[in-house]
């Protein structure tokens, strides 16, 4: 068996040799001449799977080490009788850490507290499922849209999209990309969405670029009818809208997800899936695993004012990379391709927490 595999996926080199020939290439590498002899492709989201691709080749899988999948052109997979897999779930808990650290970051900033503000979380499925949990224990109400789960489920719990614009201090979206159909969500934050908005709403894209219109964003920014945003996710990525950039008041290069924890899970998911379609056995799989933070232990001790905030900055904060971003925009995929992975909430452990401090810590994911 020969698998190609993207040569940025994390914690993979040396755990499929034994049963397969493996072979690395970085995503302008993925050429037909390449991969025509790849019976798996490990891929992510920059790694295009298309007809042109794909074509003529004896691929039978491909495993995305991600949850988005708009890559991967699907529909003609489905057609060449190709499976391909993505990995549901994998980087949720990253991406929703990445938003509460950034809403603690402006709120620091404009000497707000977060508590008692009512956030729209605009799809709720793994990610927006994890950011609900945090948001809730850090005390604030939570807006859910999701007009998939509340057709499947049931309306209660759910609300409208024009109630999120209009009841929300702020508005995260957490979305696929979808083009076209019922649920289409290509530019679902468009002139229209930010025109029903009334409170001045800070607004969150940590999904997909297309997700929001940028034109319409920035007209709002301007207005003041948005009054901070958070972006992670960008259209046209990697040549980003560099008005956009002066304006946002957070700005990363799409590695919300981007956990050591999440790109773990992410390639145990791709081996998995290959286990499974191939009937083989990797033995290395148990090594997939992120390495331990730099200094694992968070004290409080001495500390006397935002000791929450303290510990989930601590853990990560997105200042760092926003101002290189800032600085040099163009190098928005080197970013990505060398960002330094920080660990989740769980790999930290909290000492010398009050016990009302020590419950929601545990409510984090802190240990």
């Amino acid at each position: 068996m020969k698998i190609i595999a993207d040569n940025t996926v994390p914690y993979l080199k040396g755990i499929a040799e034994p049963i397969a020939e493996v072979k690395y290439l970085n995503s302008k590498e993925f050429t037909p001449g390449n991969i025509h002899d790849a019976d798996a492709l490990i891929v992510r989201s920059i790694d295009k799977c298309t007809r042109e691709l794909l074509e003529g080749s004896r691929v039978k899988l491909i495993t995305t080490a991600t949850i988005g999948f708009d890559h991967i052109d699907t529909k003609y997979c489905d057609e060449a009788g190709i499976t391909w897999k993505n990995a549901p779930g994998c980087n949720a808990v990253s991406v929703a850490q990445y938003v509460l650290a950034s809403l603690i970051t402006v709120a620091l900033r404009r000497k707000e507290s977060l508590q008692g503000k009512t956030i729209g979380i605009v799809g709720v499925g793994h990610v927006g499922k994890e950011l609900e949990k945090l948001c809730t224990a850090y005390g604030l109400h939570v807006l859910r849209n999701d007009p998939p789960r509340a057709e499947a489920e049931g309306s209660k719990g759910f609300v409208s999209l024009d109630t999120i614009a209009q009841e929300s201090d702020i508005i995260s979206f957490h979305t696929p990309l979808t083009k076209e159909g019922r649920f289409m969500t290509r530019h679902l934050a468009n002139e229209d969405f930010f025109g029903k908005t009334r409170k001045k709403p800070w607004f969150v894209n940590a999904s997909r670029g297309a997700v929001h219109d940028t034109g319409a964003l920035l007209t709002a920014l301007k207005s003041g009818q948005i009054s901070e945003a958070i972006i992670d996710c960008w259209e046209n990525e990697p040549a980003i809208d560099r008005e956009l950039l002066d304006r946002v008041s957070i700005t990363t290069p799409h590695i919300a997800g981007f956990s050591a924890d999440g790109k773990a899970n992410g390639t145990r998911t791709c081996l998995e899936n290959i286990e499974r379609f191939f009937d083989v056995k990797i033995e290395k799989l148990g090594e997939v695993i992120p390495p331990a933070p730099t200094d694992p232990v968070i004290d409080l001790d001495g500390m006397t004012d935002h000791r929450i905030e303290y510990a989930v900055l601590r853990s990560f904060t997105p200042l760092a990379i926003d101002q290189m971003l800032r600085e040099t925009p163009d190098k928005f995929e080197w970013f990505r391709a060398n960002y330094q992975h920080p660990r989740e909430f769980a790999a930290y452990t909290i000492k010398n927490a009050t016990a009302e401090e020590r419950k929601l810590f545990d409510q984090l994911g802190f240990r």
